[in-house]
């Protein structure tokens, strides 16, 4: 493939147009309290077919065109920005908290896991056609639903807690802890999921092969290859032109952990994830370098991916009242009721817990990668993948006034100095 003078003017075009645009509606919701993800993926929807090609679809097509090279070199940006989206997230899990805060956020985390799990798997498999899922798919897609419904989005909970003074308090450690380990296994399992949709002839191992390798690899990672990072970061650090010099040796190893799982059969955002959670769980890794990776991510290639959202499809052809509405009350229920549960028997009242639960009740980017990564490998269809986006959307914005609601009272630490996490979602 090589792109000719007009598909290289047609890509910088389209690039730029995202990038600016998504900054300026993203900047207007903000100043109503909503993320700026919730402004990119508008600003995809305007662009997309849902409004510009609809109302002018000769400029749509022109802007974003559906074939020739163009739309495969952006879904290769969007795909590297998965990556580094995950590599990001997985950089704000933090082992230090999931230790500390071990038996309490293990029981929040198993209930506002199973709960979900349980549910979803019941709804995808004997509600196949409700969902317009073929017959044959069904026990892949019951266990994807039930992964979708029980994931939760680590920075759109860590910016809530951060909002509302809480980030540094027995409730917001609980918070960070469980939501860390329900992202660690949602991951892993869809990773799972996404392996048994490959073909024979794609698949380089056996699926119990393809199991042991991920196992493998993430206990490599996060003991051997965690040590090894924290050791010679200071070195890099010191040697190596700043900030240059830890970009480099931060995205390449998220590619090299990404390249690897793609190579078994695990979707590459898996080892990215893993790769962040060693390389940012290092006390060599300073708060500049941190914020310095956040920001290159979170307001260069994040509105690229999100913007794309907007673009795949026509919300408003595909959007179905009676799926989202159940998908949505399945996922708040669930979580809401496993999480609660869970945290309760660990020990804390009911109006903690309720706090904990709704805390938890964020889906946010992690739950539109998750469904992205789903719609691409043709596991669900446009009208689940409609409804998805809004459950994260909705969920997110949730979890703020109905956590404000149940910790009042609770004393408020001094808020630690983490990376601005206002773009996270």
């Amino acid at each position: 493939m090589k792109l000719s003078h007009s598909d290289i003017v047609t890509l910088i075009l389209s690039l730029g147009v995202m990038l600016i645009l998504s900054r300026f509606v993203g900047e207007f919701f903000r100043k109503f309290k909503f993320p700026l993800v919730v402004g990119e993926i508008i600003t995809g929807i305007i662009l997309g077919k849902t409004v510009l090609g609809h109302f002018k679809p000769a400029w749509g097509d022109h802007l974003f065109p559906n074939v020739g090279n163009v739309p495969l070199a952006l879904n290769g940006i969007t795909s590297l920005s998965v990556i580094m989206l995950l590599f990001v997230a997985g950089m704000e899990v933090e082992l230090h908290i999931l230790r500390k805060n071990g038996k309490k956020a293990l029981l929040a985390s198993m209930g506002g896991f199973i709960f979900p799990m349980v549910v979803g798997i019941l709804l995808g498999y004997f509600f196949t056609d409700y969902f317009h899922i073929e017959q044959t798919s069904r026990k892949v897609f019951a266990l994807f639903l039930g992964t979708a419904l029980s994931i939760t989005a680590l920075p759109v909970i860590a910016r809530t807690l951060l909002d509302l003074g809480l980030y540094k308090t027995n409730i917001g450690a609980i918070v960070i802890a469980a939501a860390m380990i329900d992202d660690l296994m949602g991951w892993l399992i869809f990773s799972i999921v996404l392996s048994l949709i490959q073909t024979h002839k794609e698949a380089t191992f056996a699926l119990w092969q393809t199991i042991a390798l991920t196992f493998g690899y993430a206990i490599l990672i996060l003991t051997g290859a965690k040590w090894l990072i924290d050791k010679s970061l200071p070195w890099f650090q010191k040697k190596f032109a700043w900030p240059g010099g830890v970009l480099s040796v931060a995205f390449g190893l998220c590619f090299l952990g990404a390249a690897f799982t793609e190579y078994i059969g695990i979707h590459a955002v898996f080892g990215a994830f893993i790769f962040g959670i060693a390389f940012g769980d290092s006390k060599h890794l300073t708060y500049e370098a941190r914020n310095i990776i956040n920001q290159f991510v979170t307001n260069i290639f994040a509105p690229l991916f999100f913007v794309s959202i907007g673009l795949r499809l026509d919300f408003i052809a595909h959007f179905d009242w009676h799926i989202t509405v159940l998908i949505l009350i399945a996922a708040i229920v669930t979580k809401l009721a496993g999480a609660t549960l869970g945290s309760y028997i660990g020990g804390l009242n009911l109006k903690q817990s309720l706090a904990v639960g709704f805390g938890m009740n964020a889906r946010g980017a992690m739950e539109i990668i998750l469904a992205n990564l789903a719609f691409e490998a043709k596991l669900i269809n446009e009208t689940i993948f409609v409804a998805l986006v809004i459950m994260a959307i909705v969920t997110s914005l949730l979890a703020g006034p109905m956590m404000q609601i149940f910790c009042k009272g609770i004393v408020k630490d001094a808020e630690p100095k983490l990376p601005d996490l206002r773009g996270s979602f």
